[in-house]
Formats: structure tokens, C-alpha cells, sequence
């Protein structure tokens, strides 16, 4: 393949495929710009760990060491959880220099078109701001990863209560890092504060009910708000706002058509959830770090394209209610303003399904599901449950499908040893596998 995959955007979700396609031995572009707000974001161990096991290095350095997280809910605080925080900017500039230490050519541009058909892939950027001129490049495969930003193309949509964040610096003396979430009455907020003593403070509000003022006195509204909050005071303290507020969409949004013969979207461009649940980063790297091996799949398994599509978009349904559902969960822990239209909005959606579904073993099922293996995407027999529909292939290493149908096809009597004695486990694969049927209840 001479025509590079072509990479929109050059966040955590669009470096994560770049990385796994440079591994595939691909030709990868990445053509993206940096923020226009530098937002700091508060980070989990695990986005850590998947940061480093996609590859990034130069963009860990980005990452500070972790800090007190105070979160206020339903009138109780809470101390025990800590969390790192990043500056957005200088983790996508790592993100960046990671990219270009592995090979991926990066293009600082905007992109201003993209023409797309059964045989042509053409997008065309600019590089200089100043200038109406254009550069275009031809491509074999188009990643879309430019998050929210990216554009709808007309694809259908579902969307949750319409949400908007409004974000802010402060400048204040040197203090010790720390950050705080706290409910209000018409939404919440999420603050915090880095040593150099710049202070980012978020407020978030359900859009058809936050009453907001014009563009020029949305500064004052934020500061007339945060002073109506007890936990904001240590972040305003002896600060000053810097600059105008940015406001930015906070809807949660599923792309129902994630992926074609040709393209793929990921990231936020293919899922976001309300940043409540504070995974921002994880989940797009979630459906980012599969995206290869459907990309590879689609290209050189053309017999395989409906297996491939059917494997990314479901994954990326489950993410999206996955977090959604998360979301939802933590909202109705708030009780205090229940007929308040924010909260009332966000109890009940996106359905009333529990997160985690009771399984009995007489509902396993085992059918033929698609899955990852060695950079495709294949069919495999996978144990499917309500708690997991897109069902489970391995267990430590062990497939498990057999191990299920074994189980099922048991004599009335016969001991789990006896049964799975035709299937070549180690001893202490066996072992490990009765271990898990016994925490089932199976004797």
C-alpha cells in the first residue's frame, strides 16, 4: 500500500490508532491542530495504564504525580479518591512527538474538505491560518478522530440531554494540587487547581433550562455562581479569572453508523458520554485501541467487512450505554433537587437498565460472535451472558466456549473434573477453571 491511512485529529483516540496501525506496518498520516483552550482534566490510574500500553511515552512526562480529589454529593463529601491532573495541551503535544518518534508523518493543519467515494479519498488542509491556501493528500482509509468536532456527515445520531460546560482560568499564588466536584442546584461543577497556582474552574448546565446571558457577561455569571458554592472558595482565593469563559457542548452523543467500508470513526467522533463520569479519555481510547485490527481487517479481508463493521459498532454501542448508564447512576445519587429540570433529565436516561445484570450459568450461551485476534477481526464461539452480550472468549488465557458446552452436555452426577477431562487444559488451567464454575455454584 502506497496511499497512507489518513488520521483526523491527533488526541489520545487518534494516536492510539496511529500507533496500532505503524505496528501493523501501514503508512499513517495525522493531520490535526491543537486545542484553542488549553483545558486541565483530571485523570484515573487506568487511562495511565492505557496511555502506556498504546504506545505513548513522550506523553506520559505530561502526566503529574496524583492529588487530593474532594467530591460533594447529595450534601456529603467525600475525600478518599485522588486523581492526576493534565494539561490537555502539553499531553497532546507528547501525543504528537510520540507520533513522529514512531514514523506517523504529522501534518500541523486544519483540515478545511474531505471527498470520499467507492474508489477516492482526498482531504484537503491548511497549514497556514493567514493563508487561503490549500494542500490536499490522497489516502487509502480515513480515520475520523477529531471528537466532538468532528463532523456529523449526516450520520444519524442519538443524543442525550443537551448539556453545556463553561470553563475558565484562574491565576492565583503557588498551592498544593487538588481538585473537587460538587453538585448545585441546576447542575454541578468541576474545579481544580495545579501547584503553579492556576486554578480551572467548570460549571455545567442543562441547556434548555440554564438561562444563560450573553457572550460579554458570561464572565460574571461564572463568578456570581461559583460564589454561591462554599467548596469553590479555596479555588477562587486570592485569584483572578484570566480571560473570557469557553463554553463547549457536554451532550452525550452515540454515532449510530460508526464505521464503513472505507472509514471509521472513533473517539468522541463515534461516542461521548456527560464528562461527569470523568473517563473522557478512556473511553475514547477504548474504541481507538480495537479501531487497527478492524481497519486491517477491512482492507486486506474484504470477505470479512460485515464481521469487522459489526465488531466496531457494537462495541461502541456497548461503550456508549456502558458510560451512559454510569452517568445515571451517579446523578440519581443526588436527591436534593430531584424535580429540578437537570436532574430530573438526567435520572431516568439513557433507560432504566441496571448496570450489572444477575447471571445464573443456565443462561450462558454460546454463539459465534466476532473478536480480535492478531491484529484481525474474526469469528470465534464466545460464552455470551446478559451481563456481557458481546460475549466472552477467554478466561486467563483459556477459551471458553468449550469449557461451557462441556459443562452444559454434563451426566446427571458427573463432577466437573470428569467432564472437562476430553479438553486439553494444563492442570492448572483445569484448576483455574473449576475454581471459576465453583464461584458460579457448580459442584
Amino acid at each position: 500500500m502506497h496511499k497512507p491511512i489518513i488520521v483526523l485529529g491527533g488526541g489520545p483516540a487518534g494516536g492510539a490508532v496511529a500507533l496500532g496501525l505503524i505496528r501493523l506496518g501501514y503508512p499513517v498520516t495525522v493531520i490535526g491542530q491543537a486545542r484553542p483552550f488549553d483545558a486541565v482534566e483530571g485523570i484515573s490510574e487506568r487511562v495511565v495504564d492505557g496511555l502506556r500500553g498504546a504506545g505513548f511515552h513522550k506523553a506520559l512526562t505530561a502526566i503529574r504525580t496524583p492529588s487530593a480529589r474532594n467530591a460533594t454529593w447529595n450534601g456529603e463529601s467525600n475525600s478518599a479518591n485522588t486523581e492526576r491532573l493534565i494539561s490537555r495541551r502539553k499531553l497532546d503535544e507528547g501525543i504528537w512527538q510520540d507520533l513522529q518518534d514512531a514514523g506517523v508523518e504529522c501534518i500541523d493543519g486544519r483540515v478545511t474538505g474531505v471527498e470520499q467515494d467507492s474508489s477516492t479519498l482526498n482531504v484537503t488542509y491548511q497549514t497556514d491560518a493567514a493563508s487561503n491556501a490549500t494542500q490536499t493528500i490522497q489516502g487509502a482509509f480515513l480515520v475520523e478522530a477529531r471528537g466532538r468536532a468532528a463532523p456529523s456527515a449526516r450520520l444519524k445520531r442519538f443524543r442525550g440531554s443537551e448539556t453545556i460546560s463553561l470553563l475558565q482560568y484562574w491565576q492565583g499564588p503557588a498551592a498544593e494540587a487538588q481538585s473537587a466536584a460538587v453538585s448545585f442546584e441546576d447542575g454541578w461543577a468541576w474545579m481544580a487547581m495545579t501547584e503553579e497556582g492556576k486554578r480551572y474552574l467548570q460549571l455545567t448546565f442543562d441547556v434548555a433550562t440554564a438561562n444563560l446571558p450573553p457572550k460579554a457577561e458570561l464572565a460574571q455569571f461564572c463568578t456570581q455562581r461559583l460564589l454561591t458554592i462554599p467548596q469553590a472558595a479555596p479555588f477562587m482565593a486570592n485569584a483572578e479569572p484570566i480571560g473570557d469563559p469557553h463554553a463547549r457542548t457536554s451532550t452525550p452523543i452515540l454515532c449510530e453508523e460508526a464505521v464503513g467500508n472505507r472509514w471509521i470513526r472513533v473517539g468522541d467522533a463515534a461516542m461521548a458520554v456527560d464528562p461527569l463520569s470523568g473517563n473522557g479519555i478512556f473511553q475514547a481510547m477504548s474504541s481507538a485501541l480495537q479501531a487497527p485490527a478492524v481497519i486491517n481487517t477491512l482492507l486486506k479481508f474484504p470477505e470479512r467487512m460485515a464481521l469487522a463493521k459489526v465488531f466496531h459498532q457494537s462495541r461502541v454501542n456497548a461503550l456508549f450505554y456502558r458510560f451512559a448508564r454510569i452517568g445515571r447512576d451517579f446523578y440519581q445519587m443526588e436527591t436534593q433537587w430531584n424535580e429540578r429540570p437537570f436532574w430530573e433529565s438526567r435520572h431516568h436516561w439513557p433507560d432504566d437498565i441496571p448496570m450489572h445484570i444477575a447471571t445464573t450459568f443456565d443462561e450462558f450461551e454460546v454463539k459465534t460472535m466476532p473478536v480480535v485476534q492478531e491484529g484481525e477481526i474474526i469469528a470465534a464461539d464466545v460464552v455470551v451472558t446478559p451481563d456481557q452480550p458481546l460475549g466472552i472468549w477467554h478466561l486467563g488465557g483459556i477459551e471458553l466456549a468449550p469449557v461451557v458446552l462441556a459443562v452444559k452436555q454434563r451426566k446427571e452426577g458427573q463432577t466437573l473434573e470428569s467432564c472437562l477431562s476430553d479438553l486439553a487444559l494444563a492442570p492448572s488451567q483445569r484448576a483455574a477453571v473449576i475454581n471459576w464454575l465453583q464461584g458460579m455454584g457448580l459442584r
